[in-house]
């Protein structure tokens, strides 16, 4: 008895549920072929032009669906579907310039297209630019379900409510996590473990910017945390590993932590950083 009173509790509460969910599993599928439609060689998939198209329109069927399980209009479903692909390709060049940072700046890095397909830190961004059009589009829940699937195959949390700029690079990625209102310029390079992060986590504070800006030419090493809303990091900065931020920065600063390690080397580093905390 206990147990069907339980079973009638949880279906009365789903009834009053107010947000329509997508297809978890077709959301994962689509995100996943729309990537390696875009990165994956065709010669790779063993596909022509023609199969190129009709995968294509393909694709454009499984976001339609997705897209109407969350908005429930068919005509105002396909408007968004037909703008997001409308904008695809300025999505794919935008990433075509982020992976060219990535082969730029990673002496590791032999190939773009050993990027597109060997770096976490380009799928985690590219999911993000997918997911980031829908959300200014005004779609709900689909592009958290995107960003989340990215989250939990990468490591690298990057809300789809963020703006980031051209030519964006993350290094190794794990551990990273930018929010919903962060502002990232271009040039940018982030590596593990940054948090781009709000001060107050208060549910009034929801509609206000609760993350940083971060603004042309940053580069922001390992463990650093930067926390705030009004907290701007100024253009051509560096912020050194494990820093904790909560004030801005004049741009050209170099922000680190003054080490106590003792080392035997009887030349010690100049002290030429101009930033100390």
């Amino acid at each position: 008895m206990a147990t069907t009173t339980f079973i009638k509790e949880l279906f009365d509460q789903h009834k009053k549920a107010q947000t329509a969910f997508p297809d978890n599993v077709l959301a994962k599928e689509f995100i996943d072929k729309f990537f390696d439609f875009l990165f994956i060689p065709h010669q790779q998939r063993k596909q022509n032009v023609f199969e190129m198209e009709k995968e294509f329109e393909s694709l454009k069927s499984y976001l339609s669906t997705l897209i109407y399980d969350v908005v429930g209009e068919s005509i105002k479903t396909q408007e968004i579907a037909n703008d997001f692909f409308a904008e695809t390709p300025a999505i794919y060049h935008k990433l075509l310039e982020d992976a060219e940072a990535v082969l730029n700046f990673d002496p590791a890095a032999k190939s773009i297209e050993e990027v597109m397909v060997a770096y976490p830190g380009f799928y985690a961004t590219a999911v993000y630019r997918f997911s980031n059009k829908l959300y200014k589009s005004g779609v709900k829940i689909l592009p958290r379900f995107f960003s989340e699937y990215a989250h939990s195959k990468t490591g690298i949390d990057i809300h789809p409510g963020a703006t980031i700029g051209k030519s964006f690079f993350i290094d190794h990625g794990t551990g990273i996590v930018i929010g919903e209102s962060t502002i990232i310029g271009d040039n940018v390079k982030i590596y593990q473990g940054v948090t781009l992060g709000a001060l107050s986590v208060s549910k009034g504070q929801a509609a206000k910017k609760r993350h940083p800006t971060i603004e042309d030419n940053v580069i922001i090493y390992s463990g650093a945390t930067i926390l705030g809303g009004e907290t701007v990091i100024g253009r051509d900065s560096v912020i050194g590993g494990n820093v904790w931020l909560t004030n801005s920065v004049y741009p050209f600063s170099i922000v680190y932590h003054k080490s106590e390690v003792s080392i035997r080397d009887s030349n010690p580093l100049p002290d030429v950083l101009n930033f100390v905390i």
